[in-house]
């Protein structure tokens, strides 16, 4: 008889985990003994796709660490326009200046995912590109009392009322907007002998 080993998800993010919910998988959760802030200024000198990576993959093994046994799942996410990264606002009026920003524009969404187990670690890079509507300073105050999108890069939730302020998304796996890439998660669990299905 086969155990299915455990899986713990290397995040405290209420998005991540009810993306990973969906898959119907037993996980845990656990936040990673990693200091991404102070990591950061060391890693300035990389491009997005490679930051987001290095932060997933140190996250996701500082875990893995303490629990070596186990199937260890960590993310990283950056939104940028024009170069530049865009944070979480943290305030109100960050998010509308955010969105104000965006308005009419198109922005890159970059999600890293990194799932390891011992010495096995599966590595993964998904880009959107979103294209927000043109906004009045009317509708963007309406959408960030509404929606409260502090903690979120970019100040939308896609999987709320922040999907109204999108015309087009292009990409490949519309889960990676929300945090976590699913389909390519299920790929790399099967490599480690986990079934989501069957």
């Amino acid at each position: 008889m086969t155990t299915t080993p455990r899986i713990i998800l290397a995040s405290t993010s209420p998005y991540r985990r009810a993306l990973m919910k969906r898959l119907g998988v037993p996980f845990e959760v656990m936040a990673p003994p990693f200091d991404e802030e102070a990591a950061k200024p060391a890693l300035a000198h990389l491009d997005v796709e490679s930051l987001s990576l290095s932060l997933a993959r140190s996250k996701t093994l500082s875990v893995s660490r303490l629990e070596p046994t186990a199937i260890v799942i960590g993310s990283d996410q950056i939104a940028t326009i024009d170069g530049e990264r865009l944070d979480k606002p943290g305030t109100h009026a960050r998010a509308c200046a955010q969105l104000k920003r965006l308005s009419g524009r198109s922005h890159r969404l970059v999600t890293a995912l990194v799932v390891a187990r011992g010495e096995e670690i599966l590595e993964a890079v998904d880009v959107h590109t979103l294209y927000v509507r043109r906004l009045s300073d009317a509708q963007i105050e309406d959408y960030v009392q509404r929606d409260q999108p502090l903690d979120c890069a970019g100040s939308y939730k896609i999987e709320s009322l922040g999907v109204a302020l999108l015309e087009r998304v292009v990409g490949e796996d519309a889960s990676a907007i929300e945090g976590l890439p699913l389909m390519r998660l299920v790929t790399m669990l099967e490599k480690l002998g986990v079934r989501v299905l069957g």
